[in-house]
């Protein structure tokens, strides 16, 4: 008896374009409204209806996850191939200040994001492991090559992007950028003897 391969079906053309919509009315709604924006929204903007969105996107985080997925890979090979040059604090201050970005993308992602890294059921969750992964990386290579202080974790870190891109969404990118600076400034390796 053979074996047979189950054969993937392909969505058919007009579903393939109301996911399209979807993403583009999503975008366009979250960033307008914030990631918390009624999906009644969102389904009306494409032009479907809500059931329409929900046989898609079963939930908000996988509609989120969606819309993020681009974004999330460029983010990783930003974060590879940081990891495939020398990293100092320089490398992981640029790494923050891209996650902090992309964690504003959003008015309200940041808080979202968070949730989704404790939430292994989170359509997010994986996304989230993984930008975690490559700063704890990051920072602990830039500990080895002692131009972050000693006592500097991972976990140091992550509340700052936490901070930072609240910061961002609240007061501005300005104050984002200036609270990591600041910060930085007070994470880096410093000659204590002198």
């Amino acid at each position: 008896m053979e074996e047979t391969t189950p054969r993937v079906r392909r969505p058919r053309a007009d579903a393939q374009r109301n996911r399209e919509r979807l993403l583009a009315a999503a975008d366009e709604i979250f960033g307008a409204s914030g990631a918390d924006a009624p999906l009644e929204h969102v389904a009306r903007r494409a032009g479907v209806g809500i059931g329409t969105l929900y046989g898609h996107f079963p939930t908000r985080r996988a509609l989120t996850a969606a819309l993020l997925a681009d974004r999330n890979e460029d983010l990783f090979e930003r974060g590879d191939r940081l990891l495939d040059r020398p990293v100092t604090a320089d490398t992981v201050d640029e790494w923050v200040r891209a996650v902090v970005r992309h964690a504003a993308t959003y008015r309200g992602l940041a808080e979202v994001l968070a949730d989704s890294m404790d939430d292994d059921s989170s359509e997010l969750h994986a996304s989230c492991l993984r930008m975690n992964d490559i700063g704890a990386r990051l920072v602990d290579r830039a500990a080895r090559s002692a131009t972050l202080g000693p006592d500097v974790t991972a976990a140091d870190v992550f509340t700052l992007v936490n901070a930072a891109a609240w910061t961002r969404e609240h007061a501005g990118p300005d104050q984002a950028d200036r609270l990591i600076t600041l910060v930085f400034n007070g994470l880096r390796a410093s000659d204590r003897s002198a």
